[in-house]
């Protein structure tokens, strides 16, 4: 074993790179011929040898090297590797922000929040600042107990929000998720919350499926009495089947009448920002049925820019409540049928009353869908498909409103 002497009087001749002087259990001494001299542990691990750095000699001396050797021993008796210790022990030192919950939130925010609509990057961030970081932001992940995030959870879902408070605990998911990668908390604690919540189960917007109730519906809409630009868009809400938002905002440069196609830009669609931006339109072909709704209401507004403007301000589409309203006046409460209702009545009926293909029908409903071989659904595919399956329910529609019954037809 090696003696302080020793180590003070230890040398490497000038021919020489190194000189190893050992001490016991795999301690070593190293010393160059600049005089510098270094502690080691050799050791294996997975039959593997290597070596764990101690620090410079005289800084840490004989006892100190001693001490740091027995450390270390003790975390391989433990099944942990001491250099991959080490090396963690670094990664966590290149946190310079800090590791309390809103530091790591708003680090993760602002790596997610390019990839986000800014409706979500909005909403997202005022959950954190009102919900979350007035009782956690100042605390160190590492000291929060899943209790005390409960807690937290706990009082949006008692002021009646639990549908924030799932929100709520699913970002707090992904904080803990970033928190354990960045090596700033050991586990995600959000496991534990499983079940400790109200259950939501998301909103479902009323719709009618059945083809008899449905036909009644459509010829309530046939009688309305209300303005033509209300009419029209009642009309063509069950004919399209696309969000409330997308069909009332649409514009006259967006409808080509002779190609009987109605082109949503990327922007107008519902996707994340990326989607938003360099996202392909989405294509909806128009029944012969929408055409001439189209055209009717071209008349009253076609000398501007939105195809449906409102009262107020012909430069802004009309409100989500005016088909609302309407649809309420005719009995139709939001209990019984919405606006957005529409395309679950699509989406059911032409699967289960005209046979579709599904891949068909979601692509038409603008949903994110991959086909057989697992591509990413190409929204300028089935165009063919979706022009016939398009066709096919209007026509079927023409049916219902008649009051006929219907035999489920396939489309060709």
């Amino acid at each position: 074993m090696l003696t302080d002497v020793q180590c003070k009087n230890a040398v490497c001749p000038e021919d020489a790179k190194r000189v190893r002087l050992s001490d016991a259990g795999g301690l070593y001494l190293e010393v160059t011929p600049n005089t510098k001299k270094r502690w080691f542990w050799k050791y294996r691990i997975s039959g593997l040898e290597k070596r764990l750095a101690l620090g410079n000699y005289p800084a840490v001396g004989l006892t100190a090297a001693r001490r740091a050797r027995e450390a270390a021993k003790l975390q391989k008796l433990d099944g942990h590797d001491p250099v991959m210790l080490r090396k963690v022990e670094k990664l966590k030192a290149g946190n310079p922000e800090g590791d309390t919950f809103k530091v790591v939130a708003l680090e993760w925010y602002k790596k997610q929040v390019a990839q986000w609509s800014d409706g979500h990057a909005v909403r997202s961030l005022r959950q954190f600042e009102r919900d979350l970081f007035p009782w956690l932001g100042e605390r160190r992940m590492a000291s929060i107990d899943p209790v005390e995030l409960l807690a937290a959870l706990r009082k949006t879902e008692e002021r009646g929000a639990v549908e924030t408070a799932d929100r709520g605990l699913m970002l707090c998911r992904q904080v803990w998720r970033y928190g354990v990668a960045t090596g700033r908390v050991d586990r995600d604690i959000t496991a534990d919350l499983k079940g400790a919540l109200i259950p939501y189960r998301g909103t479902h917007f009323a719709a009618i499926t059945d083809p008899a109730k449905f036909g009644g519906l459509l010829r309530a809409i046939k009688l309305y009495k209300g303005g033509p630009i209300v009419r029209a868009a009642l009309q063509l809400a069950p004919l399209l089947f696309q969000r409330p938002g997308e069909l009332r905002a649409a514009t006259w440069t967006e409808i080509d009448l002779e190609e009987a196609l109605w082109t949503i830009p990327s922007e107008r669609m519902k996707r994340g920002k990326d989607g938003k931006e360099f996202g392909d339109p989405h294509l909806v072909p128009l029944s012969r049925q929408a055409v001439e709704i189209l055209k009717g209401l071209h008349g009253y507004t076609g000398h501007g820019v939105m195809v449906f403007p409102g009262e107020r301000s012909h430069e802004r589409p009309i409100s989500e409540n005016s088909v609302r309203t309407a649809l309420i006046t005719m009995g139709y409460t939001s209990d019984i049928h919405t606006w957005h209702g529409f395309r679950a009545t699509a989406r059911t009926m032409l699967a289960e009353r005209l046979d579709i293909d599904p891949l068909i029908i979601e692509a038409q409903l603008a949903h994110a869908v991959k086909d057989a071989n697992g591509r990413a659904y190409n929204r300028t595919q089935y165009l063919n498909q979706r022009r016939n399956m398009m066709q096919v329910w209007a026509d079927y529609l023409d049916k219902l409103a008649a009051g006929r019954d219907v035999i489920p037809l396939r489309a060709a």
